[in-house]
């Protein structure tokens, strides 16, 4: 069964385009069989992996109004094992078309459960900074909800929008939806990140991942050359914290390299990495 992730945050420039990128990097060099989906109009997860969103013959719009599959309209990419379904400024308009259609909810689900789950062991979708339809599709369609969250107020604020919105999902269309948050942009000599992260670690214990990933330039650096992090600069400490972030995800979700959801460990992924399992994320 293959396991789908999205990263989602209803504002902008907190690392959720990043986090896509480096994520699905990190677990491809693990060996797993990925698939990234950019479900923004920005479409820059498409141009941080050397796609021109305006070139490209088929994107998730077209697998969204139902004209072709996900595998028919992906790409591979310069990453071994990591694929891209790319996305343009299309999607703008097609977020206004789906609203007006009985079940635009399902559509990427849909589109997904009918895919050859032999063929990918992840799907990782990178939503658009809104609560619109996209992002419910996202949601809608995903095992787990990982959010970024820089340690910055307003980022803080936008959080509780955030879980509205997955409590809605969770009430509507996805019951099962998990979440997660992951702390990005993180300046450990800053007075104020280092307060919000105290907070954020007494208000959502169990959900806040361990992996605290630090401001780096090489994450800026690394869209520029279209490849993720762990392939641009793997010695790095950006990189490291990514695999790390991989390594928490695989215990969540039990992911197995041979076929995606399961309880095999991959490659390069210790017994002592996934000590004690995984632990119900409800808050009380």
């Amino acid at each position: 069964m293959t396991a789908v992730i999205a990263v989602a945050q209803n504002k902008g420039g907190v690392a959720k385009t990043t986090t896509a990128l480096s994520l699905g990097g990190s677990l491809a060099e693990m060996g797993f069989l990925v698939l990234l989906v950019d479900m923004d109009p920005q479409a820059h997860l498409t141009l941080s992996l050397g796609v021109n969103p305006e070139s490209a013959r088929r994107t998730v719009g077209d697998v969204l109004l139902g004209h072709t599959s996900p595998v028919a309209a992906s790409q591979e990419t310069p990453v071994d094992g990591l694929d891209l379904l790319p996305a343009n400024r299309e999607l703008v308009i097609l977020e206004k078309i789906l609203y007006k259609r009985p079940g635009y909810e399902y559509r990427l689900k849909e589109s997904l459960d009918r895919m050859d789950p032999d063929l990918y062991d992840v799907v990782l979708i990178d939503s658009p900074p809104s609560m619109g339809t996209l992002t419910i599709n996202a949601l809608t369609a995903a095992d787990l909800l990982l959010i970024p969250v820089p340690c910055e107020y307003y980022a803080v604020r936008s959080l509780r929008q955030m879980l509205d919105l997955l409590e809605l999902v969770r009430r509507k269309t996805n019951p099962h939806l998990r979440y997660r948050l992951l702390v990005t942009m993180f300046d450990v000599r800053n007075k104020v990140h280092r307060t919000i992260l105290d907070q954020l670690r007494l208000r959502f214990p169990r959900a806040l991942l361990a992996t605290t990933v630090r401001i780096d330039t090489r994450l800026r650096e690394s869209p520029a050359f279209g490849l993720p992090v762990t392939r641009y600069a793997p010695r790095t400490r950006a990189a490291r914290q990514y695999r790390e972030v991989a390594q928490e995800v695989i215990r969540i979700l039990s992911l197995d390299r041979s076929g995606g959801m399961g309880f095999s460990l991959p490659v390069g992924v210790s017994s002592g990495m996934v000590e004690g399992g995984w632990r119900e994320d409800e808050q009380g």
